[in-house]
């Protein structure tokens, strides 16, 4: 099975990173796409599968760059499953894998959402096959499919 491990820069991508854990030992073929940044450290993402696209910040523009770039990554690797940290550059993979894949979307609302639901959350819920939140109390700012799944961190 190939998983897609997409997210926007910073926390989202540590938070990204934690999900490597639970896949060690088992015979998962795995891959990051995230915007980049400076201060991801070539040491974290050393011997690791990693793919840089635009970061949309909500500009029109900038979307639909992601989009494209978002799409020649997606057609390359050709996942099963797509799991998101959240963050804007989620959106474009998480549709595009979705619709023109048929992938699996599993959704991790942040770790600092403790009391709002984060836009991207609310943008990938419909779609997506699971739904995890960290705090126990943001269960029910979803709806029925949100599971509590405690913390990444």
């Amino acid at each position: 099975m190939k998983i897609c491990i997409a997210s926007s820069a910073g926390g989202h991508f540590i938070q990204a990173l934690k999900i490597v854990d639970f896949l060690k030992g088992e015979n998962f073929e795995y891959f990051f796409i995230t915007h980049f940044a400076e201060h991801i450290d070539q040491n974290i993402s050393k011997n690791k599968k990693l793919y840089f696209i635009t970061d949309p910040r909500r500009n029109f523009l900038k979307f639909f760059k992601s989009l494209i770039q978002s799409f020649a990554v997606l057609k390359k690797e050709r996942p099963d499953v797509v799991i998101s940290t959240g963050a804007g550059t989620a959106v474009p993979i998480c549709y595009l894998a979705k619709f023109l894949l048929r992938s699996k979307i599993i959704h991790i609302d942040s770790f600092s959402r403790v009391y709002k639901p984060a836009l991207v959350s609310k943008i990938l819920y419909p779609i997506s096959d699971l739904f995890f939140v960290q705090w126990g109390n943001m269960k029910q700012k979803y709806g029925a499919k949100a599971i509590y799944g405690g913390s990444l961190l």
